[in-house]
């Protein structure tokens, strides 16, 4: 039994279109192509689907899908290790729904008392569950600079890369302390914090002043990073976008 790309499109949330992208790049070629032009999609097909999906909700880019599809050879399995995989990923969102639970609870009482998070004893406390992101992924919009992220990437340690994560984490909170604190985006305070955004990135190569506009709309227009933020705090993303736009009006205009 075959069935059409729309039918697939509907079973499985994913667009016609992201179909015939896996087809281009060979990563899910149908079944067959019908007289008519259209693709068909047997079990099979749609359980390679299921798998490339389970992948990427575990941050796995297309590329290295792709590799991990064409090695493995028992496909119950990869099943198997796929189910495994989900399973820690479910733990690792409860953990991170119990930080992020924290936080909130640390930034309203911050709120009432004026000051800083006390009430978070262990800062370390902030990052149980965060996964660093998928550089692939967030910054497939400007390949120039993930160029330069990936190359310094392959040269650190560990040790190195987590710690990273975990700075580029704590500034993110920083910055929702902020907005839980009532400031405005153009605030000295928030321009400070975006200016360290700005010396950082400037310190891995030059960055325009249109391509850093541009990465702020991407806090808010791409899914992986607006997700990012928003799991730090309900509004973050957009709250970044406008202080990077105006650290740009403010210091770079």
């Amino acid at each position: 039994m075959g069935w059409p790309i729309a039918e697939v499109a509907r079973m499985s949330g994913v667009t016609a279109r992201t179909l015939r992208h896996y087809d281009d790049i060979g990563l899910l070629p149908p079944a067959w192509i019908g007289t008519n032009g259209h693709r068909y999609y047997e079990e099979r097909q749609l359980l390679r689907l299921q798998q490339i999906l389970v992948l990427r909700e575990l941050g796995v880019g297309l590329p290295e899908i792709g590799r991990i599809l064409a090695e493995q050879v028992d496909e119950l399995e990869a099943l198997r290790g796929h189910r495994s995989r989900l399973l820690a990923e479910r733990d690792r969102l409860d953990a991170l729904a119990r930080t992020v639970s924290r936080t909130i609870a640390a930034l309203e009482q911050s709120g009432k008392d004026g000051g800083p998070m006390t009430s978070i004893n262990r800062p370390e406390n902030l990052f149980e569950g965060v996964r660093p992101a998928v550089y692939e992924e967030t910054l497939r919009d400007f390949p120039e600079h993930a160029e330069v992220v990936r190359q310094r990437v392959a040269a650190m340690t560990e040790e190195e890369i987590e710690a990273a994560h975990r700075r580029r984490t704590a500034q993110m909170i920083r910055l929702a302390e902020l907005m839980a604190a009532g400031l405005p985006a153009d605030a000295d305070e928030v321009r400070a914090e975006v200016a360290a955004q700005h010396q950082a990135l400037t310190g891995l190569r030059a960055v325009s002043v249109e391509e850093f506009r541009a990465m702020g709309r991407s806090c808010v227009e791409n899914a992986s990073w607006r997700a990012a933020y928003e799991t730090i705090a309900p509004g973050l993303a957009a709250y970044q976008r406008d202080a990077i736009e105006a650290y740009i009006t403010a210091a770079l205009s």
